[in-house]
């Protein structure tokens, strides 16, 4: 395992889909009290030594007609979704520095602004963690190893629906993206 290290001035941490309808869910292998807590944590020290805290969630129109609907054998929820089913939760202490992105499908750059506000800043490393991981987190992470981001992954800070995708990306896929390790290690790191 190679040697984790830092620049927080060129860190961001990105936080995956931990808002209202999402935290509710029944998720394995941690349960999502312990994501929330971890990435809290992690968003603490980021604030503390310069890192550029980034706050991702999920939503769109009310009626969902902005969502995605492919055929599929297991189709996601369709029609309207609660009224704060998108909102952060107030656990990440949303501060007026962060970097708030709205996404409308799993992948946090596909038609956002987050590579762009990232290279603006300079940016090029990602601390990812929330939930789900075989489904927020792989897409932006798939898509941050594609745009060249070095990326740190953080396995005690993400989740799944599904024990064994979630198991599958970070035995199989994250550490072809980057660097998988927790949240001590990661604090260590940042902090110095």
């Amino acid at each position: 395992m190679s040697e984790l290290n830092l620049d927080p001035k060129r860190t961001a941490v990105v936080v995956i889909d931990l808002q209202k309808g999402i935290v509710g869910r029944n998720c394995v292998p941690h349960p999502a009290s312990i994501v929330v807590a971890q990435a809290a944590r992690i968003l603490a020290a980021a604030r503390r030594t310069g890192a550029q805290p980034v706050l991702v969630h999920v939503g769109g129109a009310p009626d969902g007609s902005d969502r995605l609907y492919p055929e599929a054998d297991e189709p996601m929820v369709r029609g309207a979704l609660p009224p704060d089913w998108s909102e952060l939760i107030p656990e990440l202490d949303r501060q007026p520095g962060d970097l708030v992105i709205l996404k409308r499908q799993w992948g946090a750059f596909y038609g956002t602004d987050l590579d762009l506000q990232l290279r603006r800043r300079g940016l090029s490393t990602l601390i990812l963690c929330g939930i789900a991981t075989e489904f927020g987190v792989e897409s932006t992470a798939r898509d941050a190893y594609e745009r060249g981001y070095r990326q740190v992954l953080v396995a005690d800070a993400m989740t799944g629906l599904n024990a064994d995708s979630h198991d599958v990306a970070l035995k199989n896929i994250f550490p072809r993206f980057g660097q998988v390790r927790n949240t001590d290690q990661v604090l260590d790191a940042l902090v110095g």
